[in-house]
């Protein structure tokens, strides 16, 4: 009898420590996809922006079409990167798509802005002055939110190997996070430049 009482007692510490762990995965994965979203709310301020910039700079930069076509392009992939990303972000191809379309989002703005330099009554403009402030706020947060994601998508994914949640993670289809890629080509290390 007192055998069959710590037996039961046993399996009961195993199931509680089982549903804890379990719990504890469920509200990291909560809290990546929450960081996901602050992300998701800061790209969508940033692709709202951008097709205001490009009207502004239309009309004195009517030579430089091709430039200003190549943003809005990038800015579309961007957001539909963004857009199917959001819908899961535990979708690791999806996530690399969207660091992908936004590294290319971002050489396409440094143009801009690098061809802007050559018009002076451009950089004067107080709408553009007044965008490019925007964007460059929306840039910061955009960047305080990545470090946030990938912070907690490291924690979630250290939690899922970590044994023995490892077990626990396994069994209940808890996959590894993918975080936002680091950016390896050292232009793509360099922020886009907004000055007018």
């Amino acid at each position: 009898m007192i055998t069959m009482l710590v037996i039961l007692a046993l399996l009961a510490v195993v199931v509680f420590w089982a549903i804890g762990v379990y719990n504890g995965l469920v509200a990291q994965r909560n809290r990546y996809k929450n960081s996901f979203a602050q992300i998701d709310v800061q790209l969508k301020r940033r692709y709202d922006l951008i097709p205001n910039l490009v009207e502004i700079a239309k009309g004195y930069m009517k030579h430089e079409r091709e430039t200003l076509e190549a943003v809005i392009a990038a800015r579309n992939s961007a957001f539909n990167a963004s857009a199917k990303a959001s819908t899961d972000p535990s979708d690791a191809a999806a996530v690399q798509q969207l660091s992908q379309a936004e590294g290319t989002l971002n050489a396409s703005l440094g143009r801009l802005f690098a061809l802007s330099e050559a018009y002076p009554d451009l950089k004067a403009n107080q709408n553009m002055l007044q965008l490019t402030e925007e964007l460059t706020s929306t840039e910061n947060k955009i960047s305080f939110a990545r470090q946030a994601y990938n912070d907690t998508v490291m924690q979630y994914n250290t939690a899922t190997e970590q044994f023995p949640a490892s077990v626990i993670a396994g069994m209940f289809g808890f996959r590894q996070a993918e975080q936002l890629q680091v950016i390896e080509a050292p232009q793509e290390r360099q922020a886009v430049k907004v000055s007018f």
